[in-house]
């Protein structure tokens, strides 16, 4: 099957609704387009797992969250990775892994997360200031199977990115076993 049309429904600074066509389809289906976004599993000498609390309202609660965030345009996500675990937790990242790419929703959503491994994460020089609604958490990695049995920690596709650092390197890395 493929694509015949495609026409922008809606737009907004954060997303576009996207008619598509499909051959043998009377209606058209629906997806949403939006940025792609990265997500940093970023350790601290292999034992401290680097998070972050904020509010977030579509869910209309706070959420403790691995740093993540838009690639801006004209930006690669290697580049956004670092930026945003700067923004949001004053860490430098000097050796960073592209541990994969996911589909957000492959029935709603055109956009990709770009999932990263940050291991050896260092403070930033100065004094850092977070960004505005952003606490930076510093976790014992071992404390971790606590929070996802607990859903404390349950954002799907940061546990997809943790998941993708077991997977690779075993939970020797994340301090699981």
């Amino acid at each position: 099957m493929q694509i015949l049309a495609r026409q922008i429904e809606f737009a907004t600074p954060w997303f576009e609704i996207v008619a598509k066509r499909t051959a043998g389809d009377s209606a058209p289906y629906y997806a949403l387009r939006m940025q792609d976004y990265v997500t940093v599993v970023a350790l601290m000498n292999q034992n401290d797992l680097v998070l972050v609390r904020q509010f977030r309202p579509a869910v209309e609660r706070y959420t403790l969250e691995l740093p993540s965030g838009h690639v801006e345009k004209g930006e690669t996500p290697a580049d956004a990775a670092r930026r945003e675990l700067a923004e949001e937790c004053g860490f430098n990242a000097p050796k960073l892994e592209l541990l994969g790419t996911l589909l957000s929703d492959t029935g709603r959503n055109e956009n990709r997360l770009w999932c990263y491994l940050a291991a050896g994460a260092t403070p930033m020089s100065g004094n850092f200031v977070p960004e505005p609604g952003v606490e930076r958490i510093l976790l014992p990695s071992k404390k971790l199977p606590e929070l996802i049995a607990s859903a404390e920690f349950d954002h799907a596709l940061h546990l997809a990115a943790l998941m993708m650092v077991v997977v690779k390197y075993g939970p020797e890395l994340l301090a699981l076993k």
